[in-house]
């Protein structure tokens, strides 16, 4: 038994993507299109077949919700007086195949998203992006985890109406951002 702690350094990209809808509308817009995971139809399958089954049914567009806080509402009597709302959405099918690598890369799965009103009244989604938190690990079978979920992230913020950062689309997810 190994009994040495690791320490890793990774680097990490916040993508801050504005939407075109009222804060409002897009929360329940990206609800719409990230449905809440049904765990309790999930806890009663009896293969892994039928929870991959489930989850293309349960998460259409890729992604499903895990989580869901409205932060105001947990702020409240402060004086942060932001709209936000935060979301761990992703698919548990995916992570498993980075889980099978490396336990710890269950770490970025699912994703945290926050849907908020800037200063402005903008609606904006931030969330990191997956593949360089993946490629961290060293291993290119995680690696393709983190880049299946940029791709994926990149089909919701086009579904979401955002403009998709260059960082998302196909060969961009490497620290250098240099093509594959």
């Amino acid at each position: 038994m190994t009994t040495e702690s690791t320490f890793i350094d990774h680097p990490a990209r916040r993508l801050v993507v504005t939407l075109p809808r009222p804060y409002d509308a897009a929360c329940e817009h990206f609800e719409t299109l990230v449905p809440e995971a049904d765990l309790h139809r999930f806890y009663q399958l009896g293969s892994w077949q039928a929870t991959l089954e489930l989850a293309e049914i349960n998460g259409p567009h890729g992604f499903m919700r895990y989580y869901r806080s409205d932060v105001c509402a947990l702020m409240a009597g402060s004086q942060s007086l932001w709209k936000a709302t935060q979301y761990l959405m992703g698919d548990h099918t995916i992570a498993e195949r980075a889980f099978r690598e490396d336990a710890p890369a269950v770490l970025h799965t699912p994703l945290p998203a926050l849907i908020h009103a800037d200063r402005d009244g903008d609606t904006k989604l931030a969330v990191d992006q997956p593949s360089l938190l993946f490629d961290s690990y060293g291993d290119p079978q995680i690696a393709e985890v983190g880049r299946e979920l940029d791709a994926r992230l990149a089909q919701l913020i086009a579904l979401l109406g955002g403009d998709v950062p260059p960082q998302l689309r196909a060969g961009q997810g490497t620290r250098t951002g240099a093509p594959r």
